[in-house]
């Protein structure tokens, strides 16, 4: 399981075209479900609002690389 919490951003693992999500696309974890097993997470158009909120099995989101995180 992967250990996400709420406000982390994901990536998508597979695409959800009925919602216009691409693999790859950017979301923001919005509730932790069963300890990890799946994740609410909404995912924002360019014009800044809401394009779709979708429970996701973990095995459908992975971390990105934040390298502005990281210390040097």
């Amino acid at each position: 399981m992967n250990p996400f919490a709420e406000l982390d951003t994901v990536q998508l693992q597979k695409a959800h075209p009925e919602c216009g999500l691409a693999a790859g696309a950017l979301g923001t974890v919005v509730l932790v479900h069963a300890q990890g097993e799946a994740y609410e997470v909404e995912f924002i158009g360019l014009d800044g609002h809401t394009q779709a909120v979708l429970t996701l099995p973990a095995a459908e989101v992975a971390a990105i690389a934040q390298p502005w995180r990281q210390v040097a």
